[in-house]
Parts: structure tokens; C-alpha cells; sequence
């Protein structure tokens, strides 16, 4: 058991070089969402706080750190797609992080090719080989222990179809190990990607 700590509490602030928060609670799946507005305005931007919340029916979700373009679509329309971002994917992922004016069309400024969705009017990455087209479900404004309202959004979606590279699927079962994912880390600029070698297997006690 560890016999030094260092605390703090982080209302006071954490004395530290870089927040270690999200460098704990990492690495993350990215939210790399695409929406499109009631003008028709298309968007596509990661979010490093998102998972999947349920199985049956399946929900994702991802929260935005202050109101973005991403939830302003989102509430206007009621869709969005997720898609995954992989380690060939990374650079382009990491362009549509861009503060950019709400015209500028984010496949565009990072090359990616969009293609169209079947249930919902929200184009999905091509190169991913995993998408989810979502219906909107909730939007959470969050709020601290004290209920006061913070700048942040939850956004959870019902996932409606599935699409998937079938060289992804072995005998039927999904290669995490080599989809190629990438996961976000802490610090200002850390990924990580994950390999067979790192995998470990264990059986749930009956």
C-alpha cells in the first residue's frame, strides 16, 4: 500500500504543472461526433469525455466543455454519428479540433471524405471502420455537488445502426485489439493505442 500521497482538493486547485484528472481517468474513447444543424451546417469534432452508457437499447454519450457548435446541432436536430478514430485516422481527428468559425465545414478543413447516413441526415467519417448513427436522447446541463449549473453539456444518444469494417469481425466477434482505436490520455497532448499485447483475458464468476 502506498505510504506517501500527494493531495489536494480541487476547488483549491491541484499545485500541479498539468491537471492530473484526466490523466487519471484515462485513457478514454473519443467522441469523435459529426452533427448537422437545422441550416444544414455540418460538423465533426472529438470529445475526450465519452463511453457507452447501456446495452439494451445501446447509448453513448460525451460531454462538452461549454455550449458547441457539436450541441448546439445536436438540440436543433436530434442526431448524431459517432465514429471511431483510429491511429490512421489520428491526424486527421486532431484537425477538427481547429476553433473554427460554425461555416466552416470540418471534413473539408481535414481532408476526410463524408458519406451519408441511412436513419439519420448526419454524414459519417468513410475511413472509419466503426460508426453509430445516434437519436438523441437527453441533454444535461451538469452541475457541482452544490447544484449550481456548470458551463458543460452531457449529451447521450440511442444508438439506431451500426456499421463495421467486416475485417474487424473475427468468427463474429469484434478485434478491438487491432481496429486500430486510439484513446486519450493526460497532458496537454497525450494518446495512447492499444495491440494484442496488451490484452488480457477474464472469465465473470458464475
Amino acid at each position: 500500500m502506498p505510504s506517501d500521497f500527494y493531495a489536494y482538493e480541487p476547488s483549491k486547485g491541484h499545485g500541479l504543472p498539468h491537471d492530473p484528472f484526466n490523466a487519471i481517468v484515462g485513457p478514454r474513447p473519443i467522441g469523435w461526433i459529426s452533427s448537422r444543424g437545422a441550416d444544414g451546417r455540418i460538423n465533426l469534432a472529438p470529445y475526450s469525455f465519452f463511453n457507452a452508457f447501456n446495452y439494451v437499447p445501446p447509448i453513448i454519450g460525451f460531454s462538452s466543455i461549454g455550449w458547441k457548435d457539436t450541441v448546439r446541432n445536436i438540440r436543433e436536430t436530434g442526431e448524431f454519428a459517432w465514429n471511431l478514430a483510429t491511429r490512421e485516422l489520428a491526424e486527421a481527428m486532431n484537425q477538427t479540433c481547429a476553433p473554427v468559425p460554425p461555416d466552416v465545414n470540418e471534413f473539408e478543413l481535414a481532408g476526410l471524405e463524408p458519406v451519408a447516413s441511412e436513419l439519420i441526415q448526419v454524414p459519417r467519417v468513410a475511413r472509419s471502420p466503426v460508426t453509430f448513427e445516434c437519436r438523441v436522447t437527453d441533454i444535461h446541463q451538469l452541475r457541482s455537488a452544490a447544484h449550481a449549473p456548470i458551463d458543460s453539456w452531457l449529451v447521450l444518444g440511442e444508438v439506431v445502426k451500426v456499421y463495421i469494417d467486416q475485417q474487424l469481425l473475427k468468427n463474429g466477434v469484434f478485434d478491438t485489439a487491432n481496429s486500430g482505436v486510439i484513446l486519450r490520455g493526460g497532458g496537454p497532448a497525450d494518446y495512447f493505442s492499444i495491440s494484442e499485447a496488451q490484452k488480457f483475458r477474464m472469465v465473470r464468476p458464475q
